[in-house]
């Protein structure tokens, strides 16, 4: 799964914003830190496992809470439509 094309994250004092730069829809997020850093990972295709292996170096955070997490966030991208599976 990854990101479709046409949106990116922008820091803008010191919060990520989720822009839409494709002009088809006004889509506008803030996102906190992780869920920036998620972001990133999804901007090439990859899986659940390998982002929770990736948060766990990152973050103090253990790997079934890290997939649990994984998987709330990119549902929520899913909802929006804004993942390619």
């Amino acid at each position: 799964m990854k990101i479709k094309p046409g949106y990116i994250v922008k820091k803008v004092m010191g919060s990520y914003m989720l822009v839409s730069i494709n002009g088809e829809d006004s889509t506008m997020q803030t996102l906190n830190e992780t869920g920036a850093f998620l972001w990133s990972l999804l901007e090439c295709d990859t899986t659940v496992e390998s982002m929770a292996e990736k948060m766990t170096a990152e973050y103090d955070i253990d790997l079934a809470t890290a997939k649990s997490d994984i998987e709330a966030f990119t549902e929520k991208l899913r909802s929006a439509g804004l993942l390619e599976e």
